[in-house]
């Protein structure tokens, strides 16, 4: 009989393949590699998600990553920008490159905006266009807007950054640096081909060791690969079935260790869009199914706080020239004593992520 695992073992078994239980002495690319990424979209978040999850995390090291090119910043699952290493940008980009260049022409694509054109002539203008080079946005957009006069210069880039496998170069990505991105072709930049033979199964069970067990509905959440059941059976032997308490079928690696719903977990502070959160269709293992409220004020991209294993508030960090307020609003009441491991940790944070200035904690109102 197929065995029922509660939510609390999920939950505690995702944290710990997240290595949110216990920071790790993994250095930063071995956890790249594990997590398959970390969420990148904006500058902080990975820093964020690597401190909490690495002892003695040193940022300086992504920025050596990103200089010496181990390390890269590329649009990969879900159409987002996530921090891997080389070897995964060569080998995911094609799996993940027939679904990004699907975006660029469905109708409601900018407006419309690109109603009419050639796939295959917008790519190969746009191969014109991207050099050898890594160029800025707004050199893009001045490209674009003298090759396409009559059409949005802003739909168009889109739509070229969907259609040729590209990546953000350095500076930008860097410990302290926020600058707009410059874009490049991975095989230019990197020096090194794109690989057309990685296996859509390998992902599936790298998926699985990092987030697992889940459904296949999860892994196409988390990929927005779709027809994985075919990769999934090609696994044989290597995975192994279980059921949630709502009955569905969830894979796991048959090798991996399930985690004791008993396990302690504590507070942990997660960038935007971390992919712990994002990565499952049903998202209840880590969000509790009542929701932790968020304030308009915190919108649109708050910051999740884990308390025992679950998101209980999400926070904001207000800098000013010589101080940064750390602001954490939680999803319902709290006692004190999870108010002080909130601010405790939270306060460690800042330490980190702003060490020149005076540190504030605020504990808004729930909601």
């Amino acid at each position: 009989m197929t065995e029922v695992l509660s939510n609390r073992v999920l939950n505690r078994t995702l944290l710990a393949r997240q290595h949110l239980l216990d920071r790790t002495t993994l250095d930063a690319a071995q956890m790249c590699t594990h997590l398959v990424g970390l969420q990148a979209q904006e500058v902080r978040p990975p820093f964020i998600g690597l401190w909490s999850r690495i002892a003695d995390f040193d940022p300086i090291v992504i920025s050596d990553g990103l200089e010496d090119r181990s390390l890269v910043r590329i649009t990969l699952m879900r159409g987002t920008i996530h921090l891997v290493t080389a070897s995964d940008a060569v080998r995911i980009a094609p799996l993940i490159q027939p679904e990004l260049e699907k975006a660029p022409f469905r109708k409601g694509f900018f407006f419309g905006a690109t109603v009419g054109m050639d796939r295959e002539d917008v790519r190969a203008r746009g191969e014109r266009i991207l050099g050898d080079e890594p160029m800025t946005t707004a050199e893009l957009r001045k490209l674009i807007t003298a090759e396409w006069p009559d059409r949005d210069p802003g739909a168009v880039l889109q739509a070229l950054l969907y259609l040729l496998p590209v990546l953000q170069t350095p500076p930008r990505g860097k410990w302290g640096h926020n600058e707009r991105p410059r874009w490049a072709r991975i095989s230019t930049w990197l020096g090194r081909p794109l690989e057309s033979d990685y296996p859509a199964e390998e992902l599936v069970l790298r998926y699985l060791r990092a987030f697992g067990p889940a459904s296949t509905m999860d892994m196409q959440t988390w990929s927005r690969l779709t027809g994985l059941r075919p990769a999934v059976e090609r696994l044989g032997d290597r995975v192994r079935t279980y059921t949630d308490e709502r009955g569905r079928v969830l894979y796991d690696a048959a090798d991996a260790e399930l985690a004791d719903p008993e396990l302690p977990a504590p507070v942990r502070y997660l960038g935007v869009y971390d992919n712990a959160l994002l990565s499952h269709q049903d998202r209840t293992r880590i969000v509790p199914e009542t929701g932790a409220k968020v304030s308009q004020s915190f919108s649109p991209a708050p910051s999740p706080v884990l308390f025992d294993g679950f998101v209980a508030a999400w926070y904001r960090i207000d800098a000013a020239a010589d101080s940064a307020r750390l602001v954490v609003a939680p999803g319902a009441r709290i006692s004190k004593k999870t108010a002080a491991a909130i601010e405790a940790e939270g306060m460690r944070m800042l330490a980190f992520l702003e060490p020149d200035k005076r540190a504030e904690f605020e504990l808004a109102p729930p909601r």
